[in-house]
């Protein structure tokens, strides 16, 4: 095994960043300036794409190449070192992080097991879903954590596709027909976008020919209402939004098995499916667990003080959805969203630095300014926290979609500057749109 020195920069202060998602690149792009800091970024892919956005790699309705980070492009732009590898280890009392060799998808071994040495460590690795341990998950159901998810499940709706319209006969019980256990934010927008894919893919001819010929899109949630941490009028309103476009919405409903070609629910009932997506309940990553004697709670979140350092060591910092930060007020944790990452991310790149010198930490602080979901083509609901218009305040349309995208925004503001983002961003508008709007990649 062979341990890094730091790339020549051993007499600076050697911060660590493990994970490249919005908290972790945000934060190495920002400390990357810092000429008093040698900034080494971890991470097991090649590029970062905005987590919030796999639904629309997944559904083809985005167009990856444009929104895709290259981590090496980026670290040379932005004075930082990026480092490709899982983190599987690490010794406190050393400062080393063990980072596992790299392997590429044909098997040829591009990089050996290293040892990377810190003074400060930020592990900011996010999260992933949860399944509860039902069965058949594993095994039959797939998940939206990384690109490669959103690439596999666009490939296998693709093919499910060509399938259905090649084909003389009828379609079988379960062709064509999407499972998507769990109404969370990503269920739903994946359910609108999956919507608009039917309508683009499958021709009017075909619909002709055989009727069954499209789509057929079950949302399936355990609570009650769908969106259960969003506000009811919010979830009302996006119930009723999928529902009038022919989406089949179960609430109430808990799935006891995900089979090969079904989805069994816990009431006895079968839904059949070509397709089955798990994207309910939120954990961070095990190996978290077993990090030298971090402090982890019961969802593998390393425990943090409000200053964002966790309980066992303070030179060592977690952000993002795989910390558990308690809120001032002591109402429950920070909950795993953008914002929440943006703002850690940003507290950190502000006081970080002025804490390597030696001044004190003051505790970070969430604001809510609340929530927002994407439905597609048929609007964007949501609601703005008193922090923002100076009271609760449900928004939809036009206006909820404009305020939805700039959150993605922001994201690219701290990656990229003004200057860039703007003259992107007019490309956009003024490059023509021809054809559909779906990649079938």
């Amino acid at each position: 095994m062979q341990e890094q020195k730091g790339d020549g920069m051993s007499e600076l202060h050697r911060v660590v960043i493990v994970g490249g998602g919005a908290a972790g690149l945000e934060l190495a792009t920002s400390l990357g300036k810092n000429r008093d800091l040698a900034v080494t970024l971890v991470d097991r892919s090649r590029t970062h794409v905005w987590k919030p956005k796999l639904h629309e790699i997944a559904a083809g309705s985005m167009d990856t190449g444009r929104h895709e980070v290259g981590y090496l492009a980026h670290a040379r732009k932005h004075g930082f070192v990026f480092r490709i590898g899982q983190v599987s280890g690490l010794d406190r009392s050393a400062r080393l992080v063990t980072v596992e060799p790299y392997v590429d998808g044909e098997g040829e071994q591009v990089t050996p097991r290293r040892r990377i040495p810190y003074d400060t460590l930020v592990i900011a690795i996010g999260s992933q879903s949860n399944d509860f341990g039902t069965e058949g998950v594993v095994q039959h159901a797939l998940k939206l954590e990384s690109l490669g998810d959103a690439a596999r499940f666009n490939r296998k709706l693709m093919n499910a596709c060509f399938r259905a319209q090649s084909q003389e006969g009828p379609l079988t019980a379960v062709q064509l027909r999407i499972c998507i256990i769990g109404a969370g934010a990503t269920g739903v927008e994946l359910a609108a976008e999956l919507h608009r894919t039917g309508r683009e893919v499958l021709g009017t001819a075909d619909a002709v020919r055989n009727r069954r010929a499209q789509l057929e899109i079950h949302l399936v949630e355990a609570s009650q209402r769908i969106l259960p941490a969003l506000p009811p009028r919010v979830s009302d309103a996006a119930h009723r939004l999928l529902s009038r476009s022919g989406i089949h919405v179960h609430v109430g409903a808990s799935v006891s098995r995900v089979g090969e070609g079904e989805v069994t629910l816990k009431d006895g009932r079968t839904i059949p499916a070509e397709i089955s997506v798990w994207a309910a309940g939120v954990k961070a990553p095990a190996v978290l667990k077993t990090l030298d004697g971090l402090e982890t709670n019961r969802l593998h979140q390393l425990t943090v003080h409000p200053t964002l350092q966790t309980t066992s060591d303070a030179r060592i910092f977690a952000i993002g959805d795989c910390a558990a930060c308690m809120r001032p007020d002591g109402n429950g944790c920070v909950p795993p969203r953008a914002q929440a990452a943006h703002q850690q991310a940003s507290f950190l790149a502000r006081h970080l630095p002025r804490f390597i010198a030696g001044a004190s930490l003051p505790p970070y602080r969430y604001r809510d300014f609340g929530s927002l979901v994407s439905l597609g083509d048929f609007s964007t609901v949501g609601s703005l926290m008193g922090s923002v218009v100076g009271r609760n305040m449900f928004i939809e349309g036009v206006f909820a979609k404009l305020m939805y995208r700039s959150m993605y925004k922001m994201h690219e503001l701290a990656l990229h500057g003004w200057w860039r983002v703007a003259r992107e961003t007019l490309a956009r508008l003024l490059t023509p749109s021809t054809g559909s709007k779906v990649k079938l990649h």
